[in-house]
């Protein structure tokens, strides 16, 4: 049975990464992620996470979507669309009247016609230019 929890361990978290095929790093920053999101919801088959999504915000007008993992065998079913409509519901009940969010994104490639279809634009456009990013390690 498919549900949705607000918790997920660092280690389920690592490992949908894992299965999607995304840069892994320790577990002691995979529980900060976890742990310091605005918000996070699990996707779980019984007790196994096969999904996730994660929302960056400070309350300001800038938020982050992240990580919108569905493991392979559990895509196209409707699964990521839950969790980025579920994200984007939040800001809107958690915003004050007047307030206006721009929520961003960074699409693993080839992914860009899942977003246009819940409304995010592709960039470079009209109005932004190119999304930029960097990893950082130390020195």
């Amino acid at each position: 049975m498919i549900k949705y929890v607000d918790y997920i361990t660092p280690e389920e978290y690592l490992d949908l990464r894992k299965m999607v095929g995304w840069m892994e790093f320790p577990l002691e920053e995979a529980k900060n992620c976890v742990e310091n999101a605005y918000m996070v919801i699990c996707v779980r088959d019984d007790e196994k996470a096969i999904g996730v999504v994660r929302l960056l915000w400070d309350g300001g007008y800038v938020a982050f979507l992240s990580d919108v993992i569905v493991a392979p065998e559990y895509q196209r079913q409707g699964i990521g669309k839950t969790l980025v409509e579920a994200v984007i519901k939040r800001i809107k009940d958690d915003m004050k009247p007047g307030f206006k969010v721009k929520l961003n994104l960074n699409s693993a490639k080839g992914k860009e016609p899942f977003y246009e279809k819940l409304g995010f634009k592709q960039r470079p456009n009209e109005d932004a230019g190119a999304g930029m990013d960097q990893w950082l390690t130390p020195e």
